[in-house]
């Protein structure tokens, strides 16, 4: 499935929550159930610059598409970075440079979130595409 694909699934799913912040709740509660990120992965070249909170995002080649980790230490920035995450998660490094998260928007989370927020899930977003450039 392509990133765009994805994107759309992820849309699709998370539009059955009407209310929006039933949706931002469910978004938080995603990031609940991953995996631990290991204490040795939380260095400065994983961090992501730019963000309030502490955010950081590691990725690794794998049979030609990128694999990522990641943790926040807000659970609401987890959350959000986990469903940049799942949407990135598998791609090919060219269709994860080349496709550009719209899925805030339309699923009208980006209202709710205050500016520095949605700065810092821009910063998130370039650093998962500098990963993917990387790989290139």
């Amino acid at each position: 499935m392509s990133v765009s694909e994805k994107q759309a699934q992820l849309i699709e799913d998370l539009s059955f929550i009407e209310d929006r912040q039933e949706r931002l709740a469910a978004v938080v509660d995603r990031a609940r159930r991953r995996p631990v990120f290991s204490a040795d992965l939380k260095t400065e070249a994983n961090r992501v610059n730019g963000c309030i909170s502490q955010v950081w995002v590691t990725g690794e080649l794998g049979d030609g598409v990128l694999h990522f980790q990641f943790d926040a230490d807000s659970p609401l920035v987890k959350g959000l970075v986990a469903l940049l995450v799942d949407l990135y998660e598998g791609g090919t490094p060219a269709d994860i440079v080349a496709t550009e998260p719209v899925l805030f928007e339309q699923l009208g989370l980006s209202r709710d979130l205050t500016p520095t927020r949605q700065n810092g899930l821009t910063a998130v977003r370039a650093h998962i595409k500098a990963i993917a450039q990387r790989h290139t």
